[in-house]
């Protein structure tokens, strides 16, 4: 098979996911994420050379041809007929839960840099260690202003493509809490779990006075989870507090949620992590755009789109790799650990077939088990609370 079949199989594939997408929009999407993959990097001019050995055309026909929706065009009365990466976040969204059967899913958002040029807010599908990024907002490094304005407009957008029916979980990390972010999230039907910082306030429903976050958990192996208020002297915020401090941590989680305390785990939380190796993957150990010099950030949203299509494809690889327990994914006969992540041991698949110009129909990705927690709280009363607590300096 020529490498051409094998990127008409693509882009097929890509065609019944991006439908609404006008067939030129596509078409670029399926070549790029092919070159990457091909490539086994994000860097435009290695994409275009490795695209070019494959097709057997010449080096500036592939970058014309890739420029042509990656650069800003104006129609004949002005009009912007630039591609709009957003019109990629729903596609990705349910291509890559289209097998969560269960109708489960958790979001990650966490801004990233692409050093001091580009600020990239991303909200991501978090998957086995990996992530997939499905929304993003491109900013020039440094820009002011809030940035919750972005993210309800990225995860609105998300919603309106997922549909009801979902339960989902928005993780954010310290610098991220807010009031006005939790109720944005809690409007969409979703449930934030929002870590925060240890020097804030919580009141538990039926205390009298506010105490500091991180004296729910003071020590290693504590937890606790109930109902009152976050910042009882400031935006006071109604929500539940999941406090924990597991033993390898150098301090506790704080999370806070719109879940009762009994529907609710700070363990989920763990999963927000997940995002740090996808931008990893996105932009150091795989893809390399930590390398790129684009310098609009018009075009590294057009591009991110490429890249996260070529990360879920890469991530469904590596899941048919495990489950067909492929020998390459062991170190020796038996062994139950993978020898590298997801998202690395699907680049090595993808490069072997297309080296041999396949592309396979690959399951989508499957339904992460949900861990549950059957742990119970410390138990904390006021007044017991007071007697301990009384001579310590607030």
């Amino acid at each position: 098979m020529s490498h051409a079949k094998a990127l008409y199989q693509w882009d097929q594939r890509v065609a019944s996911y991006f439908a609404e997408l006008p067939a030129a929009r596509r078409a670029w999407l399926a070549l790029v994420s092919y070159g990457l993959v091909l490539a086994q990097s994000a860097l435009l001019n290695t994409v275009v050379l490795r695209l070019a050995v494959a097709l057997g055309v010449t080096f500036n026909a592939v970058r014309q041809r890739v420029r042509k929706l990656y650069q800003p065009r104006c129609g004949a009365e002005g009009h912007d007929l630039s591609f709009d990466p957003t019109a990629c976040f729903g596609p990705l969204l349910r291509w890559a839960s289209a097998g969560f059967t269960d109708r489960r899913l958790a979001l990650a958002i966490d801004p990233t840099n692409l050093g001091d040029r580009f600020t990239i807010l991303t909200v991501s599908v978090v998957f086995r260690c990996c992530a997939v990024p499905v929304a993003w907002q491109v900013q020039k490094g440094g820009a002011k202003g809030s940035w919750n304005g972005h993210w309800q407009r990225l995860l609105g957008l998300l919603r309106q493509a997922l549909g009801d029916g979902w339960q989902v979980l928005v993780l954010s990390d310290r610098g991220l809490e807010s009031k006005e972010l939790f109720a944005a999230i809690g409007a969409l039907g979703w449930h934030p779990l929002m870590r925060v910082k240890k020097a804030g306030h919580f009141r538990p429903e039926g205390w009298h006075k506010g105490w500091p976050l991180h004296r729910f958990s003071p020590r290693r192996g504590a937890r606790w989870r109930g109902r009152g208020v976050a910042w009882p002297t400031g935006s006071r915020l109604s929500c539940t507090l999941l406090a924990c401090w597991e033993g390898d941590h150098e301090e506790p989680w704080l999370v806070l949620t719109d879940l009762a305390p009994a529907e609710a785990t700070a363990w989920w939380y763990a999963w927000r992590g997940w995002i740090e190796q996808g931008f990893r993957d996105l932009k150091s150990d795989g893809w390399k755009l930590s390398r790129t010099r684009m310098a609009e950030p018009e075009r590294v949203a057009r591009w991110w789109a490429a890249a996260a299509l070529a990360t879920l494809w890469a991530l469904e690889a590596g899941a048919q790799a495990l489950r067909l327990e492929v020998p390459a994914t062991r170190t020796h006969q038996g062994a139950t650990q993978a020898v590298a992540s997801l998202f690395a041991l699907g680049r090595a698949v993808l490069a072997d077939q297309l080296g041999r110009r396949v592309v396979r129909r690959l399951r989508h990705l499957d339904q992460p088990r949900w861990p549950s927690d059957t742990t119970s709280n410390d138990p904390l009363c006021e007044q017991q609370w007071i007697a301990q607590h009384q001579a310590v300096p607030l």
